[in-house]
């Protein structure tokens, strides 16, 4: 018994936190509100069918005090004929209607009694619900204010982490292009200074040089011999 009680535990735990992870507070909020208007709605439908009972015993009253006025008159006459019978029967009936006056106001005295109490009770309740509107939408306006702040902080979460992304990209760009930036002044610095033409040059210079220095060479014997012929040797 213990097991399953743990279990049940668990498995209520987990319905709340996927209840609490759909539920939205506006819409039970308004739920709520509507059960409420209900209610109100229960409570004035009964003040209208006490005060529709009151009424129809009033009816009945007025209609029984007539009838009274009209068996006073019959007494009367009846007496004026001689027919003592007929003006007691029309006192009896007039006695009668008289005892059903009197429970019937007492009747109605009642049902006032239900009918004011049951108008105090909405207009009380009337009250705590507008309270409860004014209190519902103050939280729903807050509600919403949080969920769009925190919707915006998601938001520029996640524009951080892709400007990060970006960062790093630049600063690698950055990198290359100094990088790029280095080589190409120092090659620049090359050219200058004449490495790099040798460089590029490469055999062709190397074969302007030694024919260079082959015609050096022939000058220098041609001139070795023009100072021997002088020298008559």
């Amino acid at each position: 018994m213990g097991l399953i009680d743990r279990m049940s535990t668990v498995i209520k735990a987990k319905m709340n936190k996927l209840m609490d992870k759909y539920e939205d507070p506006r819409e039970t909020l308004d739920y709520s509100y509507e059960k409420q208007l209900q209610l109100l709605q229960n409570v004035k439908r009964g003040v209208a069918e006490v005060a529709t009972s009151r009424k129809r015993l009033e009816l009945q009253k007025i209609k029984l005090e007539q009838n009274i006025k009209k068996l006073d008159g019959q007494a009367h006459e009846a007496i004026k004929a001689g027919r003592e019978d007929l003006a007691r029967i029309a006192l009896e009936r007039k006695t009668q209607s008289l005892a059903e006056i009197e429970s019937l106001s007492q009747q109605i005295a009642d049902i006032q009694k239900e009918q004011d109490k049951l108008m105090v009770t909405e207009k009380r309740l009337g009250a705590k619900i507008e309270s409860f509107r004014s209190t519902k939408e103050t939280i729903k306006a807050q509600y919403s204010a949080a969920e769009a702040q925190v919707k915006i902080t998601e938001s520029v979460s996640g524009i951080s982490e892709e400007m990060g992304d970006v960062g790093l990209a630049v600063r690698r760009a950055h990198d290359k292009t100094e990088n790029m930036k280095a080589r190409s002044s120092a090659l620049d610095e090359l050219v200058e200074a004449g490495t790099l033409d040798d460089v590029i040059g490469g055999s062709q210079d190397d074969i302007e040089k030694e024919l260079s220095k082959i015609k050096a060479k022939s000058e220098v014997d041609a001139q070795l011999e023009e100072l021997k012929k002088e020298m008559g040797k």
